[in-house]
């Protein structure tokens, strides 16, 4: 089987030794995505606008591997303060419909470039 870099400039450029995303075989194995504006690297401050910009990213790198954001089959997310985790759910809820992704959302001490959150996923490319 081969593999497959995938890269958009409608998501962050990566920030370390890792591509967007990597298509082997029927999956894309997305990369974590911060909430940083694509075109300026920024970060976005607000906690629920960090969620919807983690969403948007995330889209983005699914779109350039010819899938949508309700193809990802597992989707782990990555929170500073799990006290958030009722508005990831209802943002979440904007994003998705059932049947959701399997899910994993796991409180860590720090993220890149000082975000509150950050996504990574598995996409099932397959019919």
């Amino acid at each position: 089987m081969t593999k497959k870099i995938i890269h958009t400039d409608k998501a962050p450029a990566a920030i370390g030794t890792y591509s967007q995303a990597v298509q082997a075989g029927d999956s894309l194995y997305l990369s974590g995505q911060i909430p940083l504006i694509p075109e300026t690297m920024e970060l976005v401050e607000d906690f629920e606008q960090q969620v919807h910009q983690v969403f948007k990213n995330l889209t983005a790198v699914c779109e350039a591997a010819g899938a949508e954001l309700k193809d990802i089959v597992k989707l782990n997310i990555f929170m500073l303060d799990l006290s958030n985790f009722a508005t990831v759910n209802e943002i979440m809820a904007q994003y998705f419909e059932q049947p959701y992704p399997a899910r994993a959302a796991i409180g860590v001490k720090e993220l890149p470039k000082g975000a509150d959150i950050e996504m990574d996923g598995v996409v099932y490319l397959g019919n």
